[in-house]
């Protein structure tokens, strides 16, 4: 018989909802479990399991009662399903207690109403009567079978779909129900701590790392009077991914079963007592939220169970036990959140005068979070009870870890008024913005929140602004910022200047702290932060930081593509650089992004850079950027980025604003972990002469009087030195510091009552001497994060992260200076004295995190915990004695006497099951079995005979147990247990000399041979530490020393030393030369006979039969390096096998080297021809055959491998024969690049025969039988104006060791540098050179690195090998082509060619991979010519340090006049005719310090010849040329131009000739320097003068789209237009510029609105002078303001015109020349 089943409508069919009669009682079976775990069989997994009987009857039509009788709880720990349940009596009997009366409910038409209990029934009790209602809860639509709709329950109003199978002759029914517990509105869910973690509303719901669905299924039975519930069972299955892996997941079981037994004929009797409604069948939350997830603790007499605890954890960190002291710590804070505010005091009062216990009862109080831990803090900070710095500590964690509600508030709005806050201004910032912090986390958890909450930073913004108090702005900006709300946002608007006219006179940081304060807002309200901050950005007349500012906060509320572009469209017209090169370089940024809640704005912004690429892309790094890097998994959806915002200020070459923040992404979330931000202003006074009394010079004066005559003229604004940081943690603002002049000063006077530094020095000094001894601990619990749910049987499930960290040092150290400080101390005194310092220091950290999935209630836990633990230990115990004058450090510590656990990580996951009350009795199982269990591929046949048993396949043997031994020297221990499971390694290394090894000890045991997820690789135990451990020798150290000597003595410190060990050796030569000595103490007279040798002998190449495919870093034995070129072909017939290449190796070299000429010419041969294959012998298996290969080339971009070969410049020589290749970057090698390379690094030349040794030093051990042993080291330095070399060699001191390394580093000439290492026995075993060469490229200006390494240890080998495995696949994704082709086996070479100032061409050639790319833009310009090289530079010139000087120049500021050609500081070109005698001014300070103006006036007599007047504090220089000459007056005194002339004044200032001219150098001034030879005239400015100039030369603010600035400020609209603006305005009596500066009118009939106007110009044009004849003019773009022709506006007006608008632009005749009549002038 089938069921009807309908997917919309069906027949009426009777009614379904569950009916109890009245008079009757249903008994019930009841049985429900909850188990936690892994998937898979063999795992362990805890749960809980309740079985009862219920009864329910029907008391009237809505009322029924529920009677639950016989609970039983059980617990389960072990290995499902083998292991059994364990009853749990003594909370049995607790659940059996508040069971005891019966409880009532609601239920009409199948659905749950209200629930009745009795009012002291715990809140653990109901929730478990709302787990046996929910499965009553149905809602049945009697004209459909099959439905979906929101239904509530007990985790919410979750979406629900209903299958309804009738079997209507039965009189049967089956009604299946389940439940999307992702899809649910009002859900019953708690988050701690998760306040600052986004979720992404419209990221899908694949990526959600917790997922859940619970199912129903009802057997319902048809009466007379409706529908019997036979049954019913539920199913709810929670998965958690913590990896967003689908089959690594954690699974949270939680199964009903409910069955009718029996019907009885009388009614349940009703409750005597009164019953309490308790609320709907929604979840409650209550007891469980106060207990952390830590192991739980039986509370009687809280306040004396915390006091002894307290005890027990000073005891335990006196003791350095920091495992136990952290766990000690949680209980604590999970004492404090029970204890009440009298007994907190209580506790106060006995301890708080004990500072161990003071200090951690502090840290506790923070961690607690709680309203009577917050209001005892308060108390105590009012009756300043606690420290400065104790007030400072405590305030921030407070504020962090408090939960915030209406009573936390009220009691955190009584900080901000507590007077002795408001004193402290450290204390005042904190607790500012840790209210706002506040406001938002509450205002996280609710959708309404009261306005008065804001009042108090709305008030501080109000006040502050009242008084102009710019600091309690900003304090009231960052506070509103924290809050995040958008009740703010009209409060924010009245600091910015584009929406209220008063802001405008506020500081600069002001408005981008404003700007800054939306940032938050945007996540609540981002159209209307959208709007706001287009337009600031939009707004050209704020400052160029306020703008990037507001672009930052416009990308933060991701705007769509239409935004997007408008932004892209007004940077084709921005005036400012600044901000559109940090606009187009966070579009960038962004377009490259993987983030997929960032996918739509990645993607607009990708669309938009399109339109700015070819005008911003070219940008240098002088003008602001973006910088972005991230990495995002989309197959375990996290991810972080890391972006750099670098705000680059007009006034100084590097950014004076930085924004740094890492924002992480997991599954739909994200949060910003940390942001870190700087600002500064004017820091360039530090860099240059201080108390220059500029104010007091006859230029500061004159430059005052100058000003009026510029129209509109107006002074950079002063700059006060600042700077300002701030750090945020979790997108919340914690601290900010601002440190300028004053607050340093009042911080020197706080401790030490001066502000004069050198007493604040001295008195340091004399703090140190005292000594530093103590005991510091400082605990901080991390975080606490929970997500808490209930589960259908009604007990809550929970995932939590608690961690905490434990910092402790013990410190006992005393220094002593010899001779004493004297009174009038000076830091110089230092360099002369004798410091004997003596430490012992123990520094020790231990971090201890817990992870649980489970029930976590105040009764019971049962669920997985896991534990992770990082532990670091040190003992840093030494005595050192400093003597600066002789240049001598020795230090002497202690040998390691025992085994000591450096650092150390540990993790484990448990199964665990506890209850209140049997705290003792607590079960932990281990999530994976201790015996292993084979594998099938593991088990062994067993033939059919009489020795097998029924059953022995199921025995298996047990691996044996991983020893925890140290294996010493190179030995290695490594365990693989079946399948994987258990992983063991242990990596030593011996430093014998020092009586010490180092230990790396792995250790994994994992469920990964399950199912190979990062989620089970993590479940299960891992140990990491490393461990240092004494070596016993026949003789222990006593005693390690290290002696440093630098100077002259430095040979006599290797020689003593060496006497100490060998004093026979000393007697039998004591005429023996020092430098001879020197060699035969150091055991290097071998080195150098070997590479004496070795330059030249043969090299052979081995023979074998079989081929093997070239390694990159392969061992090529004993080959030299000038043989690894691939141009040789040389082979030999030796036969012998590969292994026994290195023990032949001297056989080999004993050869003599012959035929490398010929080899080279086969090798060229073999390249310039037409094949298509590559050709090498220098194969890893030395065949001496010649494999090919084809060439597999492969390019991912349409560009070409450049066609050239680097040709280096021998210093000696050079080759005029100039080949270019016309075939692809070869594998073959020059060969005269090869052997320059391997005689470079072949000199056998000992710096110690000619030069004695600058530095020396000596690690060694003294033992009780006066052996030495450890290692010296000796530095040699060789200095010359074209060579310099430098060598380095360690050596053993160990009698019997002839372990060596050699480093040596040399500039072989002007153009080649050189180095080479080696090490081992008489360093011989391994090798590594490497060479630096510039030549030319394709005809370019080249560098060439080159590395070669003969032969390198076998982990550098195998590390690169993993490295080179990666290289094409970055290769491609920055964009370079590649090719596939053989080049020496064991050899890498860098090209890098300057194709321009800013870009250059790059080829990497590897062994078997060549990898290049065009035309890469170069962060900064590289001076370079235009032409390809010709010549070589000459020899006495060192190419690398001419380069570093030559990027350095080309960085400072030039500005050249040269006819009527002008060039700006910021490289605009214009040209420009210069009326004759008027002065203009070229350059000028512009800043309120007004140093030095340069003026200049074209003369007469010829239209090249120009004058200059230099104006530099009391000093007025005039340079011209007069018959011929170049003439110089100072001060109007004619002074001699060949005679160098230099100042008396504070700032100096010099005059001398040079070439054809005059240079003027005053770098004091910001005057760098000067040259004047009439004709051409060039300044150059210093770097910190960026910004602060104005005149015709430019501001020197990198804006070249607003060069053409006038004195006003406003931009000209042409050249000319600028250049007459500079012009000084002169008396046209007396002086001899005849040009006036006039408003000018014209006359508009109908040209204006239709209407006759008269229009005058805003800006003055140049007349001449009243009486004087116009002799010529020039063409002029002037902007004109028309007015009505009867208005009353006239030229005579005092109006000004220059401030009023501009409505036409009209063109007029500007007078560049006049004829004037000689007329005298009035005395």
């Amino acid at each position: 018989m089938h069921p009807s089943l309908s997917s919309h409508t069906g027949a009426q069919k009777q009614d379904l909802e569950p009916v109890f009669h009245p008079g009757k009682t249903y008994l019930y079976d009841y049985k429900t479990f909850v188990l936690h775990g892994l998937p898979g069989s063999g795992l362990a997994m805890a749960g809980v399991r309740l079985t009862c009987k219920l009864e329910i009857s029907c008391v009237s039509q809505s009322d029924h009662l529920l009677q639950i009788q016989s609970p039983k709880l059980e617990e389960y720990n072990g290995f499902w399903p083998m292991d059994p349940f364990t009853p749990s009596p003594r909370l049995t009997e607790i659940i059996t207690a508040c069971f005891s009366q019966a409880f009532k409910f609601e239920y009409t038409e199948g659905r749950v109403g209200n629930i009745f209990a009795p009012e002291d029934c715990p809140i653990l009790c109901i929730n478990l009567v709302r787990g046996i209602l929910n499965m009553l809860q149905l809602t049945i639509k009697k004209s459909q079978n099959v439905y979906e709709l929101q239904e509530a329950g007990i985790e919410g109003i979750c979406q629900t779909r209903y299958i309804i199978q009738d079997y209507g002759k039965n009189k049967r029914a089956t009604i299946s129900k389940s439940r999307d517990l992702t899809d649910c509105q009002e859900q019953a869910v708690k988050n701690v701590g998760m306040a600052y973690i986004r979720p992404c509303p419209t990221c899908p719901l694949k990526v959600r790392n917790i997922k859940g669905t619970s199912m129903f299924t009802y057997k319902m039975k048809y009466d007379d009077g409706g529908a019997l519930m036979t049954s019913a069972t539920s199913k709810q299955v929670y998965q958690i991914s913590p990896f967003n892996e689908p089959s690594g997941a954690a699974v949270v079981d939680a199964s009903q079963e409910l069955s009718l037994v029996n019907i009885k004929r009388i009614s349940i009797r009703a409750p005597k007592t009164q019953l309490q409604n308790q609320g709907s069948l929604r979840y409650h939350f209550s007891g469980e939220l106060l207990q952390m997830p830590i192991p739980l603790i039986r509370i009687k007499n809280p306040d004396l169970q915390l006091t002894e605890t307290l005890r027990q954890l000073v005891e335990k960190d006196e003791e350095g036990a920091t495992k136990e002291a952290s766990a000690k710590f949680l209980q604590m804070v999970q004492f404090f959140r029970i204890v009440t505010l009298d007994q907190i005091e209580s506790l106060w009062a006995q301890f708080a005068k004990d500072p161990p216990y003071r200090h951690w009862f502090l840290s506790a109080i923070c961690a607690a979070g709680a309203t009577d831990t917050f209001r005892f803090l308060k108390r105590k900070i009012h009756d300043e009870k606690l420290s400065i710095w104790e007030a400072v500590t405590t305030l921030p964690l407070a504020f962090h870890f408090i939960t915030p509600n209406k009573q936390t508030l009220e009691v955190a709005s009584t900080f901000l008024t507590c007077p002795q806050i408001q004193k402290a201004p450290m204390q005042r910032i904190i607790v500012y913005l840790a209210y706002g912090s506040m406001v938002n986390k509450y205002c996280a958890q609710t959708s309404f929140y009261p306005n008065e909450l804001l009042q108090p930073l709305h008030n501080l913004a109000t006040e502050a602004t009242s008084k102009g108090d710019a600091k309690g702005m900003a304090l009231a900006l960052k506070a509103i910022g924290n809050a995040g709300e958008p009740a703010s946002i009209k409060r924010i608007l009245k600091f910015l200047p584009t929406f209220s006219l008063a802001a405008a006179s506020l500081p600069n940081r002001i408005h981008a702290d404003a700007v800054l304060a939306l940032r938050k807002i945007a996540r609540k309200d981002p159209a209307k932060v959208r709007e706001i901050s287009l337009q600031v950005f939009m707004d050209n007349t704020l400052a160029p930081n306020v703008r990037m500012v507001a672009c930052v906060v416009l990308f933060e509320t991701k705007p769509a593509l239409p935004t997007v572009t408008a932004m892209a469209s007004s940077l084709l017209t921005e005036p400012s650089l600044q901000v559109a090169s940090f606009t187009y370089s966070h579009m960038k940024a962004l377009a490259v992004g993987r983030i997929p809640q960032l996918y739509h704005l990645s993607a607009a912004c990708n669309m938009a850079i399109k339109l700015l690429s070819p005008r911003l892309d070219r940008l240098t790094f002088r003008y602001s950027k973006v910088i972005h890097t991230g990495i995002y998994s989309h197959e375990y959806q996290a991810g972080t980025i890391w972006r750099f915002y670098l705000m680059n200020s007009p006034s100084t070459m590097f950014p004076s604003d930085i924004i740094t923040k890492v924002r992480g992404y997991y599954a739909n979330t994200a949060t910003d972990i940390i942001e870190v931000g700087l600002q500064s202003q004017g820091l360039t006074k530090l860099i240059r002469k201080q108390n220059i009394p500029f104010a007091e010079y006859d230029t500061y004066k004159t430059l005052k009087e100058l000003a009026k005559m510029l129209p509109g003229w107006k002074e950079l604004p002063s700059e006060d030195s600042l700077v300002s940081t701030y750090i945020k943690i979790f997108g919340q603002e914690i601290a900010y510091v601002n440190i300028d002049k004053d607050a340093i000063q009042q911080t020197m006077m706080s401790l030490t009552g001066s502000s004069n530094w050198q007493p604040v020095v001295k008195k340091v000094m004399e703090e140190v001497q005292q000594g530093i001894s103590g005991r510091w601990t400082l605990p901080i619990m991390v975080g606490e994060l929970r997500h808490i749910v209930p589960t259908v049987v009604g007990l809550p499930l929970e995932l939590s992260l608690c961690g905490t960290t434990l910092a402790q040092a013990v410190a006992d150290v005393k220094i002593q200076i010899s001779p004493p400080l004297s009174d009038n101390f000076r830091p110089s005194q230092l360099l002369e004295a004798n410091v004997d310092v003596h430490a012992d220091i123990k520094p020790k950290a231990h971090s201890h995190m817990i992870a649980m999935m489970g029930i976590n209630t105040q009764y019971l836990q049962s669920g997985l915990e896991f534990h992770a633990e990082f532990s670091a230990n040190t003992t840093m115990k030494f005595d050192a004695r400093i003597n600066m004058k002789e240049k001598n450090l020795k230090i002497e510590t202690s040998p390691c006497h025992q085994e000591v656990e450096l650092a150390a990580v540990r993790s484990e996951v448990y199964a665990i099951s506890r209850n209140m009350e049997e705290v003792n009795s607590e079960k932990k199982s281990q999530l994976l079995p201790k015996e292993d269990v084979q594998s099938i591929s593991h088990q062994p046949f067993q033939p059919s005979d009489g020795s097998s048993k029924p059953g022995s396949w199921k025995q298996s043997n047990t691996p044996a147990v991983i020893s925890k031994g140290y294996h010493q020297g190179s030995e290695e221990q490594h365990h693989h247990s079946v399948e994987g499971r258990l992983y063991a390694r242990t990596f030593c290394t011996k430093f014998d000399s020092l009586g010490c090894s180092a230990c790396l000890s792995l250790k994994t045991r994992n469920s990964a041979f399950l199912r190979n997820t990062y989620l089970h690789k993590l479940v299960g135990e891992l140990e990491g530490k490393i461990v240092l451990k004494p070596v016993h020798t026949d003789a222990d150290a006593d005693q390690i020393q290290l002696e440093i000597q630098a100077g002259p003595k430095a040979a006599s410190k290797i020689i003593n030393m060496a006497s100490s060990g060998s004093k026979e050796e000393e007697e039998t030569s004591p005429y023996e030369d020092i430098q001879v000595k020197l060699k035969k103490i150091l055991g290097i007279e071998n080195v150098f006979k070997v590479a004496n040798n070795t330059r030249h002998r043969k090299r052979r190449v081995h023979r074998t039969e079989k081929s093997a495919a070239t390694d990159l870093w392969a061992e090529p034995g004993a080959a030299h390096l000038s043989s690894l070129s691939s141009s040789s072909t040389a082979s030999s017939a030796d036969g012998k096998e590969p292994g026994n290449e290195h023990k032949k190796g001297e056989r080999r070299q004993s050869g003599k080297r012959h035929g490398s000429s010929s080899s080279g010419g086969r090798s060229s041969n073999s390249v310039s021809s037409a094949s298509s294959k590559i050709c090498s012998s220098s194969r890893e298996d030395h065949s001496g055959e010649r494999h090919c290969s084809e060439d597999s080339e492969y390019s991912y971009q349409q560009a070409n491998l450049p066609a050239y070969q680097f040709w280096s410049n021998p210093a000696d020589e050079w080759d005029s024969r100039r080949e270019i290749l016309n075939s692809s970057v070869s594998s073959s090698s020059s060969s005269a690049s090869d052997e320059g390379i391997s005689r470079a690094v072949s000199q056998p030349e000992f710096l110690g025969d000619s030069k004695p040794p600058v530095l020396a030093a000596v690690l060694r051990a003294l033992h009780r039988n006066e052996q030495l042993t450890g290692l010296q080291l000796v530095l040699y330095t060789d200095t010359q104006p074209l060579r310099s070399r430098m060598q380095m060699f360690v050596s053993s001191i160990t009698g019997s060791s002839r372990w060596k390394l050699c480093a040596d580093a040399s500039v072989i000439n002007s153009r080649e540098v050189s180095g080479s290492l080696k090490w081992g026995k008489d360093c011989q075993d391994y090798h590594v050179a490497t060479q630096i060469a510039t030549g030319r490229f394709a005809a370019y200006p080249a560098m060439q690195m080159k590395l070669q390494w003969p032969k390198v240890p076998s982990i550098v080998r195998t590390t690169s090998r993993w490295l080179y495995s990666f290289l094409p696949g970055a290769a491609y994704m920055l964009g370079y082509s590649q090719k596939q082709q053989r080049g020496p086996s064991h050899q890498a070479t860098l090209i890098m060619a300057l194709t321009s100032p800013r870009t250059c061409d790059v080829v990497l050639k590897l062994p078997e991979l060549t990898i290049y790319n065009r035309a890469i833009r170069l962060p900064l310009p590289f001076p370079s010519s235009s032409t390809p090289i010709s010549t070589l530079p000459s020899p006495d010139q060192n190419v690398f340090s001419q380069a570093t000087l030559s990027i350095i120049e080309n960085l400072k500021a030039r500005c050249s006049v040269f006819q009527n050609a002008i060039t700006t500081f910021n490289g605009v070109e214009f040209n420009y005719s210069m009326p004759a005698h008027c002065y203009h001014v070229l350059v000028q300070d512009c800043s309120p310090e007004l140093k030095f103006l340069v003026m200049m006036k074209r003369l007469e007599e010829s239209a090249d010849l120009t004058a200059i007047n230099v104006r530099l504090a009391n000093h007025e220089v005039d340079m011209y040329v007069s018959h011929g000459h170049i003439q110089l007056k100072i001060n109007g005194v004619q002074a001699s131009a060949n005679v160098p002339y230099t100042s008396n004044s504070d700032a100096s200032v010099l005059i001398s000739s040079e070439k054809e001219g005059l240079s003027l150098k005053a770098p004091d001034y910001g005057l760098d320097k000067l040259y004047y030879d009439g004709h051409r005239l060039e300044i150059q400015v210093a770097f910190w003068m960026a910004g602060k100039t104005c005149g015709i030369c430019g501001r020197y603010d990198a804006e070249k789209e607003r060069e053409y600035q006038m004195p006003s400020g406003y931009l000209a609209k042409d050249a000319v237009s600028f250049g007459q603006s500079w012009i000084i305005s002169e008396d046209p009596c007396a002086g001899a510029c005849k040009l006036q500066r006039r408003f000018v009118k014209i006359e508009k009939p109908g040209a204006f609105e239709k209407a006759a106007a008269k229009c005058f110009s805003v800006e003055p044009v140049l007349r001449c002078a009243e009486g004087c004849a116009t002799a010529s003019t020039v063409p002029l773009s002037v902007g004109f303001h028309c007015v009505p022709a009867d208005s009353t506006l006239n030229l005579d007006g005092q109006i000004r015109l220059d401030l009023k608008s501009e409505d036409i632009v009209s063109e007029v005749s500007a007078h560049t020349a006049c004829s004037c009549p000689q007329r005298s002038c009035p005395v």
